[in-house]
C-alpha cells in the first residue's frame, strides 16, 4: 500500500509538472487550437452550403467531427514534449532520483487528459457559437465526450512511444502532421463514408476516428447523410474497441521504450 501511494503521489507531481509547463506556454494552445478553429469556419460557413445532411446544418454534423480531429492533432504536443524532456536530459534526470519509475508516464497522461478537457470545454463553447447542440440530452452528451476523451487517452501513449523514438523534437512535426492528415481525411470528420467511392468509404468506416465521430454524433443527436446503417450499428462497439486496442499496444511499447532509455 505504502507502494502505491508512493507512485501516486509522484504520479500527480508529474502531473503538475506538466501542466505547470501548459501554463507558461498559452501560444501552444492557440497554435493547435487554430487548425479546428478554421476547419470549423471554412468548411461550415464555406463549403458547408454545397452539403448535403440530414438534419438543420452542416456545422452540426461537423462539429463532433472538429472535436475528434483536435484529439487527434493533440498526438504532436504529446510527442514533442516527450522528445523535448529525453533531449534534455530531464527523464535520465527522474531516473537517478527516487521517483517511481511509472510515474513520468503516469504523470504525463493525466496532463494530457486535463488538457484535453480544457480543450473540449473551449471547443464546445466555440460549437455553441456556430450553432451546434447536443439535442439528446445531458447523459448521452456526456457519454460522447467520454469516448473523444477516451480516443486522446490511447493517443497520449501513442504520442509517449512516438516521441521516445525521434532523434530530437524537431523531428515530431515532420512525422505526426504527415499521419495525421491522412487518418482525418480519410474519416468522416468532413464527409459521410456512403458520399465517397466506395474503397475509400470502406478504409474510412474502418478508421479509428471514424468510429468515434459516429458515436458522438449518434450521442448528441447531431444529424447525419443518411442511409449510413453500417455506422449506426458498429459506431460505438469500435469507438470503444479502437481506443482499448491502441492502448493495449502501444502503452506496453511505450513502457519498454522508456526502459531502455539509457540503458
Amino acid at each position: 500500500m505504502s507502494t502505491l501511494a508512493h507512485t501516486l503521489g509522484d504520479a500527480r507531481v508529474m502531473t503538475g509538472r506538466y501542466l505547470t509547463h501548459v501554463a507558461r506556454a498559452p501560444e501552444e494552445i492557440v497554435l493547435y487550437f487554430t487548425l479546428p478553429i478554421m476547419f470549423t469556419l471554412v468548411f461550415g460557413y464555406v463549403f458547408g452550403a454545397g452539403m448535403a445532411v440530414t438534419g438543420d446544418t452542416y456545422r452540426e454534423f461537423l462539429i463532433p467531427g472538429v472535436f475528434v480531429m483536435t484529439m487527434l492533432y493533440g498526438l504532436g504536443a504529446t510527442a514533442t514534449a516527450v522528445a523535448v524532456d529525453i533531449n534534455r536530459g530531464v527523464v535520465d534526470r527522474f531516473r537517478s532520483m527516487p521517483t517511481a519509475r511509472s510515474a513520468l508516464m503516469a504523470g504525463r497522461s493525466a496532463a494530457d487528459l486535463v488538457r484535453a478537457l480544457l480543450e473540449m470545454s473551449a471547443l464546445i463553447v466555440c460549437g455553441l457559437l456556430v450553432g451546434w447542440q447536443a439535442h439528446r440530452g445531458i447523459g448521452p452528451a456526456l457519454a460522447g465526450i467520454g469516448l473523444i476523451l477516451l480516443l486522446r487517452f490511447a493517443l497520449t501513449w501513442v504520442g509517449i512511444w512516438m516521441g521516445s523514438l525521434v532523434p530530437n523534437p524537431d523531428t515530431v512535426s515532420v512525422i505526426v502532421f504527415p499521419l495525421a492528415f491522412p487518418l482525418t481525411a480519410l474519416s468522416n470528420v468532413f464527409v459521410a463514408p456512403e458520399l465517397m467511392p466506395s474503397w475509400v468509404g470502406a478504409v474510412s468506416q474502418w478508421n479509428p476516428i471514424s468510429a468515434t465521430v459516429a458515436a458522438a454524433r449518434d450521442l448528441f443527436g447531431n444529424p447525419g447523410v443518411g442511409g449510413d446503417s453500417w455506422a449506426a450499428a458498429h459506431a460505438l462497439p469500435l469507438a470503444i474497441a479502437w481506443p482499448l486496442l491502441l492502448i493495449a499496444v502501444f502503452a506496453p511499447l511505450a513502457i519498454r521504450r522508456y526502459r531502455r532509455l539509457g540503458s
